[in-house]
């Protein structure tokens, strides 16, 4: 596995509830042939594909001993071409800071840019149409918030991701 050099990326997963509901949310809104992956909040695009060993041995070193990060859902946001929600998450924010500092050599620009945790659950339809979900969307929200239970990590495979397993925080 570790001779792989597919890129990997890592996103943060919710308890069971609010993950269902993301995913939920990301079939009736995603255009179905383009929806290939889970709804996730993605913490790394592109690491080393041939670094798997060493990137599952950095995540148990600085997930494993903490408590699982607190996230709140604020609000949603239009992507232009679809819709996400907004998380805050000094926690999670936290988190992917200092994985980050310690991959710095391997982070690609976009990685490097800073991160926003969004969960997308529309994306690649008409701005018409975006508008539309994220209207519908708002007129029932309401700011919840639920944890992040662990970091996956994943194999990307030219469009959909092949699960390479998690690492989970301390329960």
């Amino acid at each position: 596995m570790s001779d792989d050099p597919r890129p990997l990326i890592l996103t943060a997963l919710f308890e069971p509830p609010v993950q269902a509901r993301f995913e939920a949310l990301r079939r009736a809104h995603y255009p179905a042939e383009l929806n290939q992956v889970p709804a996730h909040v993605s913490l790394f695009h592109h690491l080393p594909g041939r670094e798997f060993e060493a990137v599952k041995r950095r995540l148990k070193a600085v997930c494993g001993p903490l408590p699982p990060p607190f996230v709140e859902i604020i609000g949603l946001r239009s992507l232009g071409k679809g819709v996400a929600f907004k998380l805050r998450s000094p926690a999670l924010d936290a988190v992917r800071g200092e994985l980050a500092a310690g991959w710095n050599t391997l982070l690609i620009p976009q990685d490097r840019a800073g991160f926003q945790a969004h969960v997308t659950v529309q994306n690649k339809v008409t701005p018409a149409a975006a508008r539309a979900t994220l209207l519908a969307l708002e007129a029932s929200f309401a700011p919840f918030s639920t944890k992040t239970t662990a970091i996956a990590i994943w194999r990307y495979l030219g469009g959909p991701w092949e699960a390479l397993g998690q690492v989970a925080f301390r329960g």
